[in-house]
């Protein structure tokens, strides 16, 4: 199944060029919006069957995608979960741990972003901002110390994510947590439709040339190790998001720039970069390095 929010919170199933409504009697707008968290949270795949075959339809052209999970507990982030990737960075990480990781940190919520909304560039001088491609899993059973064995049982499903960043030595929290840096989407594609999480192909396009491209089994810390990693830390909660973190290639982006992201079995997204107007403070006066 492929689970989207669409029109303000709206909770729809993808098929084939359609969308059926599977939130009957909640028309969105509710704030929070945790409408998403509940189907989550919730999920019964017999009955959520029942109301695709059944449910109101409209073509998916006409609605407008929102990010799947707009009000998780949490955004976690592995950084540097590719050895080429902290090839290329260098003196530019905080930790060049090679092997098992260097833990995670955490993105802003706020700083969540759909596939028809466009990554918006902060009004900073003299800072590159990068584009970041990586595969989002999404909590379906949360828990504690949940081990390797059991960790792909409490995945929902996945979805593509763009991880952007200022770069600079400042708290690479703050940098990577302006509004819109963080676009998911643009649809949650359940697990049970990814055959190998261990095997899945990342793509990102920056006006239409090759930028970056991936698979998860060269992940660093893999994907069960993530969740198993996490929880040894914090409880997971259905909904809570987690970026894998992103294989080399990465590169500025700048005003007009079209970034195209795919992954294989999941989906894509074609989000425009643009130039905002907000952002500006004297921490970002000094220079990057």
């Amino acid at each position: 199944m492929k689970i989207a929010s669409y029109d303000g919170g709206r909770i729809g199933a993808i098929v084939g060029e359609d969308i059926v409504d599977l939130a009957a009697g909640d028309s969105g707008g509710v704030w929070p919006p945790t409408a998403m968290l509940r189907f989550i949270a919730n999920f019964d795949r017999a009955t959520v069957e029942a109301r695709i075959a059944s449910g109101p339809c409209r073509p998916l052209a006409e609605v407008r995608l929102d990010t799947p999970v707009a009000w998780p507990n949490k955004v976690i982030a592995y950084p540097a979960n590719y050895h080429a990737h902290i090839e290329e960075m260098k003196d530019g990480l905080v930790s060049t741990f090679k092997t098992g990781g260097q833990g995670f940190f955490l993105k802003a919520n706020s700083s969540l972003s759909g596939p028809a909304d466009p990554i918006v560039l902060p009004a900073v001088v003299g800072r590159e901002v990068h584009h970041e491609c990586e595969l989002a899993i999404v909590i379906g059973k949360g828990g504690r110390d949940i081990g390797r064995a059991d960790a792909l049982d409490h995945i929902f499903g996945y979805a593509c994510l763009v991880d952007v960043v200022i770069r600079g030595r400042e708290e690479r929290v703050m940098r990577k947590s302006f509004d819109s840096f963080c676009p998911v989407g643009p649809w949650i594609t359940t697990a049970d439709e990814i055959a190998d999480p261990a095997n899945i192909a990342l793509e990102l396009h920056i006006n239409g040339a090759l930028r970056q491209s991936a698979n998860t089994r060269d992940l660093i810390v893999d994907i069960p190790e993530m969740i198993a990693m996490a929880s040894s830390v914090m409880t997971l909660f259905p909904g809570d998001i987690i970026a894998t973190g992103t294989p080399a290639g990465v590169a500025p982006i700048t005003d007009g720039d079209v970034l195209d992201i795919a992954i294989a079995g999941v989906g894509a997204m074609r989000l425009a970069i643009v130039r905002g107007t907000a952002g500006a403070h004297p921490v970002w006066d000094k220079p990057a390095s």
